[in-house]
């Protein structure tokens, strides 16, 4: 098979599939517990620490030693990158959304999402659908919700796309673990999504189909680091640390401090834990 159908076919698996999967869970036990989100969440944010700081990380220092000798600061050029414009896009759409929505607005509120509707701006969507806005609003409010969402899976895509490139085997080589890891980080992904669609009115069959529509964007992330990396050793480097940063800020920006404060416990903190001890498992054996 050609290799670029191959990593399209199992970067679609990854992450139209990984949140799927998560929707069809959702769906079915339509569980509202913060406390199962919050734990699963931290274990999925402790994998993509793995996998950023085990593997990424390294690949992109390793590609840049083949054209300079200042292979540390290229690899942390981009991971600053990567921060930065996800980072900036993310506060781009809180601003332009927190308002709308009450209990967000209030300056009791802490900075960062706390509950599950936050995670994806469905508390947006909701909002409106409360207020009986018109179809473009809504339709406004579920692009942006779409863009939230894509913010977290393009960069997960530019992982999967420039690890196959690394790769010497498309079978077993790195951009399978990264996909394996991914798909499983999305299910509790999906689950988030899925229940506050369910939640909002929407059927179970059209929620975990919008739910795996989610996973759409990893395709187009994995179609751009493959392409970024086919290019030579500096567009390697750049890909992978970009892709780095961003998942970088998506853990540590959004996900860890999101599970504190939706379950407050320091029993996050332990799964985080194992998602590490996981990922390294899943990476080197």
């Amino acid at each position: 098979m050609d290799p670029f159908v191959f990593i399209t076919v199992v970067t679609l698996v990854a992450g139209a599939g990984g949140t799927g999967l998560g929707g069809i869970v959702g769906a079915l036990f339509r569980s509202e517990s913060n406390r199962t989100v919050s734990l699963l969440l931290s274990f999925a944010g402790g994998i993509m620490l793995s996998i950023v700081c085990f593997d990424l990380l390294t690949e992109s220092v390793e590609a840049a030693e083949t054209f300079t000798s200042q292979a540390v600061l290229v690899a942390a050029g981009a991971v600053i990158a990567g921060v930065a414009v996800v980072y900036g896009l993310n506060l781009v759409i809180d601003r332009r959304t927190r308002h709308e929505v009450p209990h967000v607005a209030r300056k009791s509120h802490p900075k960062t999402h706390d509950d599950l509707d936050e995670l994806i701006h469905a508390d947006h969507l909701a909002e409106h659908r409360k207020r009986d806005d018109s179809k473009m609003a809504l339709f406004v409010a579920g692009i942006v919700m779409a863009c939230a969402i894509a913010l977290h899976n393009v960069p997960e895509g530019m992982t999967i796309g420039a690890s196959f490139v690394a790769s010497d085997n498309l079978l077993l080589g790195t951009g399978m673990i990264m996909a394996v890891l991914i798909g499983l980080h999305n299910i509790p992904e999906g689950m988030a999504v899925s229940v506050p669609l369910i939640n909002g009115g929407m059927s179970r069959v059209r929620a975990v189909a919008a739910t795996a529509a989610c996973g759409l964007p990893t395709v187009l992330g994995a179609w751009l680091g493959y392409w970024l990396g086919d290019i030579g050793p500096l567009g390697l480097s750049l890909s992978l640390g970009f892709a780095s940063g961003a998942m970088l800020y998506v853990v540590f920006g959004e996900i860890i401090p999101q599970s504190v404060l939706m379950y407050r416990s320091k029993l996050p903190t332990f799964f985080v834990i194992v998602g590490i001890l996981l990922g390294l498992l899943i990476i080197y054996y």
